[in-house]
């Protein structure tokens, strides 16, 4: 199996929420010189979407050359108009698998670009699972939703920027637009700036289709202390859940911080679906009452950590184009590990004693759901078989 490769020397800055992502991107990007790359699966034209799309113009309309690739799917509302206003600005806008209403169900149309990756200048990145919109779900909630993005400075950015750039080529050949490939010669800092190890793992249909899903996996089976979890649709396949399962049965302490409100009902079913067999390992598990968790988020020994755009799920590992960071540090595992502990704080505790109550209509839906997520998956082609690691 191989693992990925951990580079030292990297300044890496926890943000917390849009509330400290979206200024720091914003202002990234207005010191732009000469390049930058944002990948998102979702990008509205809220007041967020439209400060951002403004700041790429300012970029675009001095020299920068900018280039913003949105999923077609998660982008779908997008205004047309706001495309064209921001390529006659200058802004290179191309969807990754733009979305055409059909009655025609097709596998692919489920591999979707789920990352969130900007690149600025082969300087700073940003890594995590926050898109471009207003961080309160619904107008009047008071309080955002929860979730986290990562400021990258140093050589990781060689790894980061080369991803970014690959990407980009492929659609743009995709899409005819051969004059869209840019042929800037940008060189990452490969001096130290920082005392942080990490490593840049992706998600693709290529050569990287299992690596976020088997670095979990090894972070998991070497665990011996400790094993916190938050991820918003957690779904995982039985390669997932055994070394879960095998972790806490050694007597590693084995936390799980999921969903607490409904979001997509079929998932937060087909999730609560394996409580059951998780409780009974002695895995605990929080449910998230204060806002919609949408991180995707771990903390492993409190030494390894990871952020980025990978939910623990089909759709996540078997299909869409995900990036996440690696990290080998503690002092940013245990910032990481303190939030996560105020998080729990917020959250609902699921005891075998309460769960143990919940009725048989309850449980006849989550059972219900599980089948019918995991017959799409059959249908789909992602039997049990290739998920093993």
């Amino acid at each position: 199996m191989k693992l990925p490769k951990f580079i030292k020397g990297n300044r890496l800055t926890l943000l917390h929420n849009g509330a400290e992502y979206f200024p720091e991107l914003e202002s990234a990007i207005d010191e732009a010189n000469k390049e930058i790359h944002l990948q998102t699966y979702i990008f509205k034209y809220d007041l967020t979407g439209i400060s951002i799309a403004n700041a790429l113009k300012r970029a675009a309309q001095r020299g920068v050359a900018v280039h913003l690739l949105i999923d077609g799917f998660g982008s779908l509302k997008f205004p047309q108009k706001a495309i064209e206003n921001l390529i006659a600005a200058g802004v290179q806008v191309m969807h990754y698998r733009k979305e055409v209403f059909s009655f025609r169900f097709r596998r692919h149309r489920l591999r979707r670009m789920h990352r969130k990756l900007v690149v600025i200048d082969a300087r700073i990145a940003f890594v995590g699972g926050i898109n471009i919109i207003n961080d309160h779900q619904k107008p009047g909630q008071a309080v955002p939703r929860f979730d986290y993005a990562v400021k990258i400075e140093g050589p990781l950015l060689t790894t980061i920027h080369s991803s970014a750039k690959r990407l980009w080529m492929l659609v743009a050949w995709a899409h005819f637009k051969k004059r869209w490939i840019t042929h800037l010669e940008l060189q990452p800092i490969t001096k130290p700036v920082g005392n942080e190890r990490a490593a840049f793992v992706i998600r693709d249909n290529f050569r990287h289709r299992r690596d976020i899903e088997r670095s979990y996996l090894k972070a998991i089976a070497n665990a011996y202390n400790e094993i916190i979890i938050a991820n918003a649709y957690f779904l995982p396949g039985r390669n997932f859940r055994q070394a879960l399962i095998h972790a806490a049965r050694r007597g590693v302490s084995v936390i799980l911080l999921l969903q607490g409100k409904i979001e997509y009902r079929i998932q937060y079913h087909a999730s609560r679906a394996l409580y059951d067999n998780l409780l009974d390992a002695g895995i605990k598990i929080y449910e998230y009452q204060k806002s919609f968790l949408h991180a995707k988020v771990a903390v492993i020994d409190q030494y390894w950590s990871t952020i980025g755009s990978s939910n623990i799920d089909p759709l996540s590992l078997l299909m869409a184009q995900e990036a996440n960071v690696m990290v080998l540090d503690q002092a940013f595992a245990m910032e990481l590990r303190t939030t996560l502990q105020l998080a729990m704080e917020d959250s609902k505790p699921v005891s075998k004693i309460y769960w143990g109550k919940q009725s048989w209509i309850n449980r006849s839906l989550n059972w219900i759901s599980y089948y019918i997520v995991r017959i799409l998956q059959g249908v789909l082609g992602y039997s049990q078989e290739r998920t093993r690691v």
